[in-house]
Protein backbone atom coordinates (compact mmCIF):
# COMPACT_ATOMS: atom_id res chain seq x y z
CA UNK A 1 0.00 0.00 0.00
CA UNK A 2 1.25 3.47 -0.79
CA UNK A 3 1.09 6.37 1.90
CA UNK A 4 2.91 9.24 -0.29
CA UNK A 5 0.73 12.38 -0.40
CA UNK A 6 0.25 13.51 -3.51
CA UNK A 7 0.12 17.24 -2.39
CA UNK A 8 3.71 18.26 -1.50
CA UNK A 9 4.67 21.54 0.25
CA UNK A 10 7.24 23.80 -0.99
CA UNK A 11 9.61 24.59 1.88
CA UNK A 12 11.20 27.46 0.04
CA UNK A 13 10.72 31.68 1.35
CA UNK A 14 10.89 34.39 -1.18
CA UNK A 15 12.76 36.97 -0.07
CA UNK A 16 11.74 39.59 -2.65
CA UNK A 17 8.45 41.04 -1.01
CA UNK A 18 11.12 41.62 2.18
CA UNK A 19 13.64 43.43 0.29
CA UNK A 20 11.10 45.75 -0.79
CA UNK A 21 10.15 46.64 2.08
CA UNK A 22 13.49 47.50 3.40
CA UNK A 23 14.15 49.50 0.49
CA UNK A 24 11.25 51.20 0.97
CA UNK A 25 12.19 51.81 4.83
CA UNK A 26 15.87 52.98 3.25
CA UNK A 27 14.39 55.34 1.01
CA UNK A 28 11.97 56.65 3.61
CA UNK A 29 14.86 57.18 6.76
CA UNK A 30 17.10 59.09 3.59
CA UNK A 31 14.64 61.27 2.46
CA UNK A 32 13.55 62.78 6.08
CA UNK A 33 17.06 62.33 7.98
CA UNK A 34 18.11 64.87 4.99
CA UNK A 35 15.79 67.72 6.17
CA UNK A 36 18.01 68.87 9.53
CA UNK A 37 21.45 70.24 8.71
CA UNK A 38 23.80 71.23 11.50
CA UNK A 39 25.84 73.96 11.29
CA UNK A 40 29.26 73.33 10.37
CA UNK A 41 30.95 75.59 13.05
CA UNK A 42 31.27 74.71 17.23
CA UNK A 43 28.12 77.22 18.21
CA UNK A 44 26.98 76.77 22.11
CA UNK A 45 23.42 78.07 21.46
CA UNK A 46 21.47 79.14 24.04
CA UNK A 47 18.26 77.35 25.38
CA UNK A 48 14.33 77.81 24.16
CA UNK A 49 11.26 76.33 25.91
CA UNK A 50 10.08 75.15 22.62
CA UNK A 51 12.48 75.26 19.64
CA UNK A 52 10.69 75.04 15.71
CA UNK A 53 12.36 73.20 13.30
CA UNK A 54 13.03 75.38 9.95
CA UNK A 55 14.15 74.17 6.66
CA UNK A 56 17.96 75.88 6.59
CA UNK A 57 18.86 77.08 2.99
CA UNK A 58 21.22 80.00 4.41
CA UNK A 59 22.67 79.64 7.72
CA UNK A 60 24.72 82.42 9.44
CA UNK A 61 27.25 81.26 12.02
CA UNK A 62 28.48 83.60 14.96
CA UNK A 63 31.19 82.04 17.08
CA UNK A 64 32.00 83.29 20.51
CA UNK A 65 35.30 84.52 19.50
CA UNK A 66 32.90 86.96 16.83
CA UNK A 67 33.78 84.85 13.90
CA UNK A 68 31.54 85.03 11.30
CA UNK A 69 29.99 81.97 8.89
CA UNK A 70 27.87 81.71 5.90
CA UNK A 71 26.93 78.62 5.00
CA UNK A 72 30.28 77.43 6.74
CA UNK A 73 32.25 79.79 4.50
CA UNK A 74 34.25 82.28 6.92
CA UNK A 75 33.63 85.44 5.79
CA UNK A 76 34.79 89.24 7.52
CA UNK A 77 31.94 91.40 9.18
CA UNK A 78 32.52 93.85 6.56
CA UNK A 79 32.10 91.42 3.79
CA UNK A 80 29.07 89.91 5.48
CA UNK A 81 25.91 91.65 3.60
CA UNK A 82 27.83 90.72 0.22
CA UNK A 83 27.95 87.22 0.91
CA UNK A 84 23.91 86.80 2.24
CA UNK A 85 22.88 89.13 -0.83
CA UNK A 86 25.23 86.13 -2.85
CA UNK A 87 23.54 83.30 -0.81
CA UNK A 88 20.28 84.44 -0.79
CA UNK A 89 19.76 85.46 -4.54
CA UNK A 90 16.87 83.63 -6.61
CA UNK A 91 15.46 82.93 -2.78
CA UNK A 92 12.34 84.72 -2.14
CA UNK A 93 11.07 84.82 1.10
CA UNK A 94 13.43 82.22 1.96
CA UNK A 95 14.62 81.99 5.81
CA UNK A 96 18.13 82.73 7.01
CA UNK A 97 18.70 80.65 10.26
CA UNK A 98 21.17 82.11 12.90
CA UNK A 99 23.75 80.36 14.91
CA UNK A 100 25.00 82.31 17.08
CA UNK A 101 26.85 81.69 20.66
CA UNK A 102 25.33 82.11 23.85
CA UNK A 103 27.93 84.59 24.62
CA UNK A 104 28.01 86.59 22.33
CA UNK A 105 26.17 90.17 22.55
CA UNK A 106 23.25 91.32 21.32
CA UNK A 107 24.87 94.03 18.93
CA UNK A 108 26.46 91.72 16.77
CA UNK A 109 22.65 89.69 16.29
CA UNK A 110 21.11 93.13 15.20
CA UNK A 111 23.86 93.44 13.28
CA UNK A 112 23.15 90.61 11.31
CA UNK A 113 19.34 90.53 11.80
CA UNK A 114 19.28 94.27 9.81
CA UNK A 115 21.00 93.11 7.46
CA UNK A 116 19.02 89.86 6.81
CA UNK A 117 15.81 92.36 6.75
CA UNK A 118 17.34 95.14 4.22
CA UNK A 119 17.36 91.64 1.99
CA UNK A 120 13.57 90.76 2.61
CA UNK A 121 14.43 87.65 4.18
CA UNK A 122 12.88 86.29 7.43
CA UNK A 123 14.76 85.54 10.35
CA UNK A 124 14.93 82.47 12.30
CA UNK A 125 17.44 81.82 15.35
CA UNK A 126 18.72 78.36 16.51
CA UNK A 127 18.44 76.99 19.96
CA UNK A 128 19.07 73.65 21.99
CA UNK A 129 15.50 72.80 23.72
CA UNK A 130 15.43 73.03 27.07
CA UNK A 131 15.11 70.32 29.24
Amino acid sequence: MDLKSKHKVDASFSMSSMTDIIFLLLVFFMLTSSFITPSGLQVNLPKSKQPKVVMQHVTVSITKNLRYAVNDKRVKRRQLERALSKALKGTKGSTVTLHVDEKVPVEHLMHVAGIVNSLDAKIAIAAKPQK
